[in-house]
């Protein structure tokens, strides 16, 4: 079953006729993904892909019935496609783009919250439903279904651990990369009740990394949990005050270092390994 999306869910693209929008739009329809309308300023009336193109949101929603939307719109605009989604009233907003102004992401956020949306992203590789949909960028065929969810703030890791899952025989409900943002639409605690209250997940893996507190806010949610969670911080030998790769990815003044969220989400009896290599084993004594 998994959260947020499935093999009902009808997907637009805003973005749909640039070139990232292509590319992973094909990908998405080759996966089974119900890709319904795209959005392009301007190139309303026209088709790309077989997929009709619509010049606002608003419009394509109105006229295909569309319930989430994927954003591969640039960065100096892709705060204000985020609030264009949500005054459609689409359910779900996947966006990908990464490199958005923190100030355009903060009233975006706030913007997507007051409509009641759920936004996923920004700079994130999106969501996969395993044998029923994909939003985004998460390569489909690591993807096998199966009994466990992925939550994680990084991309590369995510794809290690849904193949690993996949090669192992567990397969996937559903896979969520937040991203690893400063100011995100949806944080771990955000999405871990969702993966609770689905009765396929027998087990989450939760990916994070250095910065920010995420983590120990999660451990507070992981404590209330009967799912088993098994966790992996990244980051273990970043040095202090130095970004490392994502813009949340930063220790400084002894807070988000990757000591206090193991220490923090092992309390609650989550496992933490040191290599990505070790969570597999962990994961199917659990399910």
């Amino acid at each position: 079953m998994g959260i947020l999306a499935g093999a009902d869910t009808r997907l637009l693209v805003q973005g749909l006729t640039g070139r990232e929008g292509t590319f992973h739009s094909e990908q998405m329809l080759a996966y089974g993904t119900q890709l319904v309308a795209g959005v392009t300023p301007g190139k309303g009336g026209t088709e790309h892909l077989g997929v009709p193109v619509y010049d606002t949101v608003a419009q394509a929603a109105a006229s295909t019935g569309a319930t989430a939307s994927c954003i591969f719109v640039p960065a100096p605009y892709a705060g204000q496609a985020i609030c264009e989604a949500a005054d459609a009233g689409l359910e779900l907003i996947v966006c990908i783009t990464e490199g958005i102004p923190v100030a355009d992401m903060l009233k975006a956020v706030a913007y997507v919250q007051a409509r009641g949306s759920r936004l996923i992203g920004p700079n994130c590789p999106g969501l996969l439903t395993a044998g029923q949909t994909k939003i985004g960028i998460i390569p489909g065929h690591i993807a096998a279904p199966g009994r466990v969810g992925v939550i994680s703030r990084s991309g590369t890791l995510t794809y290690e651990v849904v193949a690993g899952l996949t090669a192992a025989g567990l397969g996937l409900t559903t896979c969520a990369g937040i991203g690893g943002d400063p100011v995100l639409g949806s944080r771990f605690a955000d999405l871990l009740p969702l993966f609770e209250a689905d009765a396929e997940t027998a087990a989450v893996v939760m990916i994070g990394e250095i910065g920010g507190t995420d983590e120990e806010d999660a451990a507070a949610v992981i404590a209330e949990m009967s799912t088993p969670v098994v966790g992996f911080i990244s980051g273990r030998s970043a040095p202090e005050g130095k970004r490392m790769g994502h813009a949340g990815a930063i220790v400084s003044g002894g807070q988000g270092t990757a000591q206090s969220k193991i220490a923090a989400l092992e309390a609650v009896g989550v496992p933490v390994p040191e290599t990505i290599g070790e969570i597999i084993a962990l994961v199917a004594a659990r399910v």
